[in-house]
């Protein structure tokens, strides 16, 4: 398995207006000039990622539905306290993404983030807490 496995969120993308989402696995460098070939019955995308910014809160325990939103919540609390309030990035597919550094069955000490992506053009670069 890769880490991490991002989950990212599209809001209304779903039927009946409800939440769908997309997952991503990282494919390690040595595989990206030549990347393996999926079975077609998986009907599975290649991704590329251009360069962008990302806000990102660092959680831990097991990400579930319940903690995800509140995480999220409180990302988007501090990005309005900050100089990237009203910056999520346009461009972006989706709302939020959860990305789990650690496999399922690791129990205790387990890593999980939240990403929004923002557009940072014109801002100065300074980390906050």
């Amino acid at each position: 398995m890769t880490a991490p496995v991002l989950t990212s969120i599209v809001p209304g993308a779903g039927p009946l207006h409800s939440s769908a989402c997309f997952v991503r696995f990282y494919l390690p460098m040595k595989f990206q000039a030549s990347p393996p070939t999926p079975l077609p019955e998986l009907n599975l995308k290649p991704y590329t990622c251009d360069s962008h910014y990302t806000a990102v809160r660092k959680f831990s325990g097991f990400a579930r539905d319940s903690n995800i939103v509140q995480e999220a919540q409180k990302l988007a609390t501090r990005l309005s306290r900050s100089p990237w309030a009203n910056s999520t990035s346009e461009e972006s597919r989706s709302t939020y993404s959860i990305a789990q550094y650690n496999s399922p069955f690791r129990l205790i000490g387990c890593v999980n983030e939240v990403w929004v992506d923002v557009n940072a053009s014109g801002l100065l670069f300074d980390s906050f807490y």
